[in-house]
């Protein structure tokens, strides 16, 4: 084991192979061609083919043949047993001064509510399709918010139109700036949803509390083309998908599990079939 922690240590210590890595895990668990990992990175394709490669060595990476394509993700059961190495081993039984505060805090109140934010880039069709939709879901067990790392000034017209004829009061909805969910008066995230890929892409400050993340892509409606049927139809699917994945988490007992088993439940959520 000892040998293996040192071969992941070494291969995390260097800003392209750990920038790599940060981007599957956000990204997790979606499989990424390296031409998509490069165009995010801005690598030369011979700098992250060796990247990829000492990652993979290290066991932090995994590589699946699609068709043609090779893809990869984060090897998160790896990082998961380097982690507990460290707390357990190095750290010699002291998780109060080597774990992260939300790994070793006592458990809270089953009967608070829980703070989600949603976040995708332009915060005018996906996010708000999530915010709206877990609001109406589970509103009493949850304080939803929605964000874009680069707001539209307004949301999307047929989002709008859709969410009114599914039956949802879209008083009070506006696009709004990750930021405002940053300040020392913006409440404590306990869960913080990604919804697009390019905002899952971009490398962020990590959230006070350390929420709990998930990624729940979906294509932007906004870019859809052809008749205004056509368009209706591409937001049509992703209000569907999102809606069976709140469904799905909204189900889960969250006050009945741990971390581990609550972050595994949410990575499952994402590979919810559309």
């Amino acid at each position: 084991m000892e040998n293996e922690v040192i071969s992941q240590l070494a291969s995390l210590a260097h800003s392209r192979r750990l920038a790599v890595f940060r981007l599957l895990m956000r990204r997790y668990p979606d499989l990424l061609p390296a031409g998509e990992i490069a165009k995010v990175l801005n690598l030369p394709a011979s700098s992250l083919s060796a990247c990829l490669a000492h990652l993979r060595q290290a066991g932090l990476v995994t590589q699946v043949r699609s068709g043609t394509s090779l893809l990869y993700a984060a090897q998160t059961e790896a990082a998961a047993q380097l982690v507990d190495y460290l707390a357990s081993d190095c750290c010699r039984g002291r998780p109060e001064q080597c774990l992260p505060s939300p790994l070793r805090k006592e458990p809270d109140r089953a009967d608070r509510k829980r703070n989600v934010l949603f976040i995708c880039t332009g915060n005018s069709a996906r996010s708000i399709f999530a915010e709206t939709l877990m609001r109406d879901l589970a509103g009493d067990r949850f304080e939803v918010f929605s964000a874009g790392t680069k707001p539209q000034s307004e949301l999307n017209p047929f989002a709008i139109e859709l969410l009114a004829a599914k039956g949802h009061d879209t008083t009070g909805l506006r696009a709004k700036t990750v930021d405002e969910f940053r300040g020392s008066d913006a409440p404590d995230m306990d869960f913080v949803f990604t919804v697009c890929d390019t905002a899952a892409n971009e490398e962020c400050p990590p959230w006070p509390g350390q929420p709990m993340t998930g990624h729940w892509g979906q294509p932007d409606p906004v870019k859809a083309t052809g008749t205004d049927a056509e368009k209706r139809l591409a937001f049509q699917q992703v209000y569907g998908a999102m809606r069976n994945r709140i469904k799905a988490f909204t189900a889960l007992p969250i006050e009945t599990l741990d971390r581990v088993s609550l972050q595994n439940k949410i990575d499952e959520i994402a590979k919810t079939e559309d």
